[in-house]
């Protein structure tokens, strides 16, 4: 008797203590609002009904259980968590999206920025929405990737506007059309374990206008940009873009950048971090910043960063495209550092246009110089090997383009810097890879580093 009292207590106690005050969510399966999963019924109804559900009732988990989900356009709301249970896929079909909506402001940014309800998944002014579980979202290859986008088609998986506290923990989301994640005018995203997988589509990741990011432990492969940080004038305003940390993750870039700022960039970014990555590819810049629309872009550290297959390691360019109104004078890019910043290989991983590698730049303007730069532990192993005569170029000034591609062959092979001050290169180190050192033996036939 006493054994038995004693764990009715403890149960007693358990019960009162677990989460006090606060009731379990309810749980809203899709399949109970029509949804079939077998991969021919567009189950995007079924799935928008049990999303419905969950919020009306002041917040709640959508349960998606294993299954191919067709669909078109859902339709998110706030106070929700979808779990995408292993072995759930949602599918995007090739018809029947949502149109895009007007946007009055769409002369300062390409069509895909410009709309956000032409996706797959789309939330406006949403808060409190999560997605758990180990399924995935998939494009399915009927995702367009242009400008020219046919109607009831869309061109991102999943979009978000004017959001907050948004998480994505453990998901996968494939074959993302222009965008596989846009998020514009967001506070406080948590992405955790996510991989995207977009390397034959266009872009990983566009966090614009957005403060309070947390990008960790994931993967992320795309063609264009795979992580960029933007600022556009799509919502007919900017924010300050701030506290935002991208850490232990492995990006690549098939033809574009692996982390970008840029090239949309109208409003400011400050307080920005990159640490423990692994860049494992990028046919342009593995790190970058370009402030071409006039923003200030300061106080940005990457560290503990390795590069491979990546054309140009580092590049900060500062222009003067001003495609904002007003006419913006040019921006500044200042207080900028890298530290334990290793790469080797250091070419592009596929055939782009131009060459396969550049070297580390720095071009500012003369009336906006690049400002306080720190290197310190970059070690870098560049392929060299190029012809002396390359020593005396003057690459062009290049103030509305941004590509590493756009200045051509620097006369330097390790970092070539023009209007900036305030650099400092500390326990840094610049080696020649083994084919460039073989190529220097033989100085009299006119090659040098």
């Amino acid at each position: 008797m006493r054994r038995r009292a004693a764990a009715v207590a403890v149960t007693t106690l358990l019960a009162l203590t677990a989460v006090p005050g606060v009731a379990a969510a309810a749980t809203f399966n899709i399949r109970d609002y029509g949804a079939k999963g077998d991969g021919s019924t567009v189950d995007s109804p079924a799935i928008d009904r049990a999303i419905a559900a969950a919020s009306a009732a002041g917040g709640g988990v959508v349960e998606v259980p294993p299954g191919t989900y067709l669909a078109r356009t859902i339709h998110l709301k706030s106070d929700i968590t979808v779990n995408l249970r292993a072995g759930a896929r949602i599918i995007a079909a090739g018809s029947g999206m949502d149109a895009p909506e007007p946007n009055e402001f769409d002369e300062y940014q390409d069509f895909g920025h410009s709309h956000f309800r032409n996706a797959l998944l789309w939330g406006e002014n949403v808060r409190n929405v999560a997605f758990t579980g180990g399924g995935t979202i998939d494009g399915n290859d009927k995702l367009a990737t242009g400008d020219n986008v046919p109607r009831g088609v869309a061109d991102k998986l999943l979009s978000l506007k004017l959001c907050a506290n948004v998480s994505l923990d453990g998901i996968t989301l494939r074959r993302g059309g222009h965008f596989a994640l846009i998020a514009n005018g967001c506070d406080g995203l948590r992405l955790t374990r996510v991989k995207i997988h977009s390397s034959e589509d266009r872009d990983g990741i566009n966090f614009i206008n957005s403060s309070n990011v947390e990008l960790a432990e994931s993967v992320v492969e795309a063609s264009d940009d795979a992580v960029a940080f933007k600022s556009d004038y799509a919502l007919g305003r900017t924010f300050v873009s701030r506290h935002n940390v991208v850490r232990d993750s492995t990006i690549m870039s098939t033809e574009n950048n692996a982390v970008q700022f840029g090239s949309e960039t109208c409003g400011d970014f400050r307080d920005i971090e990159f640490r423990n990555l692994k860049i494992t590819g990028a046919s342009k810049a593995g790190l970058g910043i370009v402030s071409m629309d006039g923003s200030v872009i300061s106080d940005v550290t990457f560290s503990g960063i390795t590069l491979t297959r990546t054309a140009s390691p580092i590049f900060l360019h500062v222009g003067k495209r001003s495609r904002c109104p007003g006419n913006p004078p040019a921006g500044r890019i200042a207080n900028v550092t890298f530290r334990d910043v290793t790469g080797t290989d250091l070419v592009a991983p596929r055939d782009v246009p131009g060459d396969p590698e550049y070297a580390s730049t720095l071009s500012g303007r003369t009336e906006a110089p690049i400002e306080n730069v720190t290197f310190d532990n970059v070690r870098l192993t560049v392929p060299g090997g190029h012809p002396a005569a390359e020593a005396g170029l003057t690459p062009p000034a290049a103030p509305t383009t941004y590509p590493p591609r756009i200045f051509g062959k620097r006369p330097a092979f390790g970092f070539w810097l023009r209007h900036a001050k305030g650099i400092t290169f500390t326990r840094s180190e610049i080696h020649l890879d083994r084919a460039a050192l073989s190529a220097l033996a033989p100085l009299g036939r006119g090659r040098a580093p």
